[in-house]
């Protein structure tokens, strides 16, 4: 039986139009099928899937995660189609959907990655509550410590690149 980890999983967990989504192709790969493959089984029970379980991006959507994430273009062996995403329950949805010990695995690895995420996200907003208690709390000489505490809490901002090539400037 091979262990499938919990942080990559963890990585591929997208929020997209307020919920928390893993794109297809990323199923697929955990799952070791096509993304194809994956789709056609979903089409073929897509009662099983509604608009809350999983949903197809659109162009915009695309163009935001590409700048995010490698995905290739259309016309170069790349998607001919706009990628689904799918919820938590749309994942757990999966497991019936395709049926190998594999499809088991994930799903359990992906369910634990989603809950640990959960506990995460709320121990943040515990910790900003009690912060902000603490900040009524004391006078505002701590006003500088809580202000950095806060900034260390707020997500980094995802670092745009240019693209293109450097030219390096001649003497």
């Amino acid at each position: 039986m091979e262990l499938v980890p919990l942080d990559p999983i963890a990585q591929k967990i997208l929020l997209i139009r307020g919920h928390r989504v893993m794109l297809d192709s990323d199923l697929a790969g955990l799952y070791k099928v096509e993304t194809r493959t994956l789709i056609q089984a979903v089409k073929r029970n897509i009662n099983r899937f509604p608009s809350d379980f999983m949903f197809q991006l659109n162009y915009q959507e695309v163009i935001s995660l590409r700048s995010q994430i490698v995905t290739s273009k259309t016309g170069r062996g790349g998607r001919r189609y706009l990628p689904y995403v799918f919820t938590e329950q749309g994942v757990a949805m999966l497991s019936s959907v395709l049926n190998s010990e594999r499809a088991i695995e994930v799903n359990i690895a992906i369910m634990r990655a989603f809950v640990k995420l959960r506990a995460m996200i709320a121990s943040h907003k515990d910790l900003a509550k009690r912060l902000d208690e603490l900040e009524k709390k004391y006078d505002s000489q701590f006003r500088v410590v809580f202000d950095a505490i806060r900034e260390l809490m707020r997500p980094p901002e995802p670092k745009k690149r240019k693209i293109g090539f450097r030219r390096e400037k001649e003497d």
